[in-house]
């Protein structure tokens, strides 16, 4: 069912029954791991806030399908935080029956997701050992389909000028800018119609597939293709070995250090913030960094209006946000607790010095500013989880919850 469908039917139902629906929260994340969905985290957060104490859903596995999900639902109800959890055809109160068959149906439900991904995995590998290499298959080639067997073939219009590009680079020692140039100047296309990029011309050249082997996935094992090659192992060896000369070994994609990575959803479709880093050029010669995050648009809208924040901007606005709390409501962490009472320590002979006696909420700020200011990535990102409620970005605006 459609979560609008799912909403009706359980509107329908809190009318028969004369439930007080207090709010409706919906999102579109999969339940299957723990702390990925930023909506069912701010729905926990106001259930240990009192902001109501029942969930009326479609069913268990809506709310849980992993386990730290669901210990997190249970201890509210051991703590009589949540009283009900009401679904179409059963009702859960905090009693150890009612509990336990909670568990059950929720690990049940993880239980079919985990075989049910077994399952897809060991189809896709037994295509792979038949030679056969899942998705669509690379330029230069075409997916066939006829009658019920599917099936690679050559793309005659475009394969002649793939194996072409692999000539030019290994045999007449051409650079990826260079056969570029010649491909655009001969009006090659993709099947979508666009030209190919540099980075595609690269991935086309260090591609098995093209010499009748293919990896999957990516950084996979090696299978052997049932498609028919375009060009032979030695020319594909001699066009690889020319560009690991050429070009300067970079690290892993994902690997560079940014603060407050992955720590941000998009306040307007939801989406998680990515990181980008860009290089101005000064007159004199020299580089400014600049930080941005921004929305990926990949849940709801990919036309989603939202601009990108800088690192400054947000370091700022979690400062103000946190002098502005009170240091309770947030409710840090364990680990954050812990690095707020090291740092007292640190601090607190100088302050003592000076006849000063801090509050509890004073020092959390004075941490908070240190480590925004001064502090190492990893204290940065710390500092954010440990505020326990997620973050989302509006119109450049930091709120601790959608409802801000």
């Amino acid at each position: 069912m459609s979560i609008d469908s799912q909403i009706k039917e359980m509107q329908a139902m809190a009318a028969r029954e004369e439930l007080n629906v207090v709010v409706i929260k919906q999102e579109s994340f999969s339940a299957k791991e723990s702390g990925h969905r930023p909506v069912f985290n701010e729905l926990l957060h106001d259930l240990r806030n009192g902001k109501y104490n029942a969930i009326l859903t479609w069913a268990p596995d809506r709310l849980s399908r992993n386990a730290g999900d669901l210990g997190s639902l249970v201890d509210l109800m051991d703590l009589n935080q949540l009283q009900r959890i009401r679904t179409f055809g059963q009702s859960f109160s905090n009693t150890p029956n009612e509990k336990f068959l909670l568990m059950i149906l929720c690990s049940q439900a993880k239980l079919e997701n985990d075989n049910r991904g077994i399952n897809v995995k060991r189809g896709i590998r037994a295509k792979c050992e038949m030679g056969w290499r899942p998705g669509a298959a690379p330029i230069g080639y075409i997916n066939r389909a006829f009658g019920g067997v599917r099936d690679i073939v050559l793309d005659t219009d475009r394969a002649p000028i793939i194996k072409e590009v692999f000539e030019r680079s290994g045999l007449l020692h051409q650079s990826g800018r260079t056969i570029k140039d010649w491909l655009d100047e001969t009006g090659f296309k993709t099947k979508s119609g666009a030209e190919l990029s540099l980075s595609q011309i690269y991935r086309i050249m260090t591609n098995p597939f093209y010499y009748g082997y293919f990896e999957y996935p990516a950084g996979g094992p090696l299978y052997k293709g049932m498609h028919p090659p375009i060009i032979t192992k030695e020319l594909f060896d001699i066009v690889r070995s020319r560009m690991d000369s050429l070009v300067p070994e970079k690290p892993a994609w994902g690997s560079k250090q940014f603060p407050f990575k992955h720590l941000f959803y998009c306040g307007s479709c939801g989406s998680r913030l990515t990181v980008e880093e860009h290089f101005k050029k000064r007159v004199d010669g020299g580089k400014n960094r600049h930080v941005y995050y921004r929305c990926t648009k990949s849940t709801k809208d990919p036309d989603c209006p939202e601009r990108s924040i800088t690192t400054i901007m947000i370091a700022e606005q979690i400062l103000v946000m946190i002098e502005a709390s009170d240091f309770d409501d947030i409710g840090p962490t364990e680990k954050l607790f812990n690095r707020i009472e090291q740092h007292k320590r640190i601090t607190s002979q100088l302050i003592k010095d000076h006849g000063l006696q801090l509050s509890k909420q004073a020092h959390f700020r004075n941490y908070a500013s240190y480590v925004l200011k001064q502090g190492t990535i990893s204290e940065q990102d710390g500092l954010l989880r440990g505020l326990n409620v997620p973050l989302f970005v509006r119109n450049k605006q930091i709120y601790r919850r959608l409802s801000d």
